[in-house]
């Protein structure tokens, strides 16, 4: 330890003890808390960034946009200040206070990555797209089975009826479709399918037998349980504004849902503008003994300890913490035998899209601001590799009328074009790709010898790209998407490859993967570090591979999996 850590260490062992420590309070953390706190554990919650509460900090969550200076959007300064998170999907002036500022919290990008972060209790869970499709058996044995990857220590059956346990509480509207290739779950209704995504079900039913257009698996309440009603949470109102915070709580987040209930135990102590500097490694014990932070504020430096603790700091975040919890014992970072710490990271292939239009069902329309897209279900390299690169993709899609009228002979002035402004314009359809993509060992992340943030903590380095398997998929998904709206009648098609650097999708993943062997992987089946077991990471830098779905939904149920296993050791006296 540096003489600067020594000096400035502050806090007595006994107030700072817990039985658990989880560090991140997003999706993962949450659901982390929730489950150690319900099973009788005291467990501390560290959060970098501000803290954050239900309906008291959703400033903008009722604000019209005649109210918003810019109608919403940004400053040109702004925007040119932060040309990192303006690119985001969703980022406005309405949620502009949920994500963290470019020269906030830089970082070094060796190759292009954009890393869009949020830091505030609750983390991106504010913000989060609120897909949750399971994974099915294929995406568990693909990256195996194919030759691209190492082999899942875990498969569906162990997770299914985590899945299930999430679902109840979170709520998820959809439909049982029955579907091999993505596994049907606990479901509230499902919103409305509009008509002319009927039409495209119906035509990719009369072309294809491996094409099913289904009713999103999303998480937003359309008829509250008793459990959810339990929480305070209300129905969904279809406004679309969930990025704002949703004072109803009709979409799942952690500072609506799994904190407050872990917050009613009695059990739980959050400690926001807590920056994490490293885990504790305790050479006598052979284990982690705690946490050491800086205050955001103050640059105290305090250590906090606890028999077990979970990194839910998100995927990147995560793995900086651990290169830089370094010891006698893990001089290349905690649990570092394999070397293998911050490599394999990989995140999801947004980059292609195709658009177009549909004639007829003018007096066809729908009600609210649907806040959910529809699933074309991936069909790609399913019991068998049937193209020439690995992996599959979900195909998201949906259907609006124009809220613009067409140009009358009047132009856009005047009586006329007031009153067309009232009637909605045509159908528009488009579909989007959210593509698997093959974890190899060069894309990286590490810490930089030279250069240090605000707290003295070394800047994380990106050294991540993309691989010619996503070139590939990338035009698949192009080719067959604009073939199969076509088939069903949809005209002005338009396919367009965004070509974003990676991490936009903000689905970044690995670097901390799960194995079978400890020497090619970092984590267990229970999603403990194999070289120090009263440590475990369930956010995304646990995973092996990315699979096709949207992958919250499934740190939750890891999340859920882990801490209940961790009860149980601690109380078998294990850790």
């Amino acid at each position: 330890m540096s003489a600067y850590f020594s000096e400035t260490h502050s806090g007595t062992a006994a107030a700072n003890t817990f039985d658990a420590i989880v560090i991140g309070s997003g999706i993962s953390g949450g659901w982390a808390a929730k489950e150690l706190c319900e099973q009788g554990l005291k467990t501390l919650v560290l959060e970098r960034g501000r803290d954050v509460k239900h309906l008291k900090d959703y400033p903008t969550a009722t604000t019209p946009p005649w109210e918003f200076p810019y109608r919403g959007r940004m400053s040109l300064k702004h925007n040119k200040e932060n040309p990192l998170i303006t690119k985001a999907a969703g980022y406005g002036d309405d949620c502009d206070h949920f994500f963290v500022k470019d020269a906030d919290h830089p970082y070094v990008q060796e190759k292009p990555f954009d890393w869009i972060r949020g830091y505030q209790v609750g983390g991106k869970s504010l913000t989060w797209g609120r897909a949750t499709q399971r994974w099915s058996e294929f995406e568990f044995t693909a990256p195996e089975r194919f030759g691209y990857g190492i082999g899942w220590p875990i498969g569906y059956k162990d997770v299914a009826p985590w899945y299930s346990h999430v679902e109840k509480f979170i709520g998820i509207c959809g439909s049982k479709d029955g579907l091999e290739a993505m596994p049907d779950g606990e479901f509230l209704p499902p919103f409305d399918m509009n008509m002319p995504l009927q039409h495209i079900k119906q035509s990719l039913k009369d072309n294809y037998t491996d094409r099913h257009l289904v009713h999103a698996r999303w998480a937003h309440l359309t008829d509250p349980q008793q459990i959810h009603l339990d929480q305070g949470r209300g129905k969904c109102q279809a406004r679309n504004m969930c990025m704002r915070g949703c004072p109803f709580g009709g979409y799942f987040s952690s500072v609506s849902s799994t904190l407050p209930w872990a917050a009613k135990t009695g059990n739980l102590t959050i400690r926001p503008h807590s920056v994490v500097h490293s885990v504790i490694y305790d050479e006598k014990l052979g284990k982690a003994s705690g946490v050491r932070i800086i205050d955001a504020n103050t640059k105290e430096v305090i250590e906090y300890y606890a028999k077990v603790i979970f990194m839910n700091a998100s995927a990147l975040n995560t793995n900086l913490i651990l290169l830089n919890s370094k010891s006698a014992r893990f001089p290349n970072g905690l649990g570092n035998d394999s070397g293998l710490l911050g490599k394999y990271i990989a995140f999801h292939n947004y980059r292609a899209s195709v658009s177009g239009t549909l004639d007829g069902y003018l007096d066809k329309y729908y009600f609210g601001r649907n806040p959910t897209d529809l699933i074309l279900v991936n069909y790609r390299n399913l019991h068998q590799r049937d193209t020439d690169y690995f992996g599959g993709y979900t195909t998201f899609m949906n259907a609006y009328r124009d809220q613009h009228p067409n140009d009358t002979e009047q132009g856009q002035v005047g009586a006329q074009y007031k009153d067309d402004l009232c009637e909605p314009g045509g159908w528009h359809v488009f579909a989007y790709l959210q593509g698997e993509t093959v974890p190899v060992e060069r894309n990286h992340v590490r810490l930089s010898e030279t250069e240090k943030d605000q707290w003295g903590i070394p800047l994380l380095i990106t050294s991540v790209e993309y691989h010619p398997n996503d070139d590939m998929m990338t035009e698949d998904f192009l080719n067959e998407t604009a073939a199969m709206l076509q088939k069903a009648g949809v005209k002005n098609i338009s396919k367009y490859n965004n070509k974003q650097a990676p991490g936009l999708d903000i689905h970044e993943m690995g670097g901390v993967r799960m194995g079978k062997d400890p020497k090619t992987s970092l984590l267990n089946a229970n999603n403990q570090l194999h070289a120090c077991k009263n440590v475990f990471v369930t956010d995304g830098a646990c995973m092996t591979s990315t699979g096709n779905q949207s992958p919250s939904i499934l740190y939750m149920a890891l999340t859920a999996r882990a801490a209940t296993f961790a009860v149980k050791e601690i109380k078998k006296g294990n850790l």
